[in-house]
C-alpha cells in the first residue's frame, strides 16, 4: 500500500504537474496537499469537490435509470490541465486525487494512467 506522502510524490513527479492534492470526497476537506503556487487547499478541495458532484449530477439526469459512476474527470482551461481521480477506500471512503498540469509540458494520456496507477496503489 502506498502511503499518502508517497503518493502526492508520486504525483508531482508526473511531467508537467504543478500542484497535487487528496480530497475527502464527502466532506470536500484536503486530506493532503502539494502546492507550489500558493493556492489555499481548503477552498480548493471544497470547490473541486462541488463541481464533481455537479457533474455526476448533471450526468445522472442525462441518463435516468443507470447508476453513474465517474472514474476520473478532466477540466481544460487557458492556463493548463486539472485532473481528477476518483477512489473509493474501505476505510477513508471516498477520495479524490487531483493534479493541476501544465498545459505545454504535459502529457494527458500518460498523466491519466500515472493518476490510475498511483491510486490503485492507495487504495489497496
Amino acid at each position: 500500500m502506498l502511503g499518502i506522502d508517497s503518493c502526492l510524490a508520486e504525483v508531482m513527479a508526473i511531467p508537467g504537474a504543478l500542484d497535487a492534492m487528496l480530497v475527502d470526497h464527502t466532506s470536500g476537506m484536503a486530506v493532503a496537499f502539494s502546492n507550489a503556487s500558493g493556492v489555499d487547499a481548503d477552498r480548493s478541495a471544497a470547490a473541486l469537490t462541488e463541481a464533481l458532484r455537479a457533474t455526476t449530477d448533471g450526468l445522472a439526469r442525462t441518463c435516468p435509470g443507470d447508476v453513474v459512476r465517474i472514474d476520473d474527470m478532466l477540466v481544460t482551461t487557458d492556463k493548463g490541465h486539472h485532473l481528477l481521480r476518483l477512489m473509493e477506500t474501505v476505510f477513508e471512503g471516498p477520495l479524490v486525487l487531483y493534479v493541476r498540469l501544465d498545459l505545454d509540458r504535459s502529457n494527458i494520456a500518460l498523466a491519466r494512467h500515472r493518476l490510475q496507477s498511483i491510486s490503485s496503489r492507495l487504495t489497496t
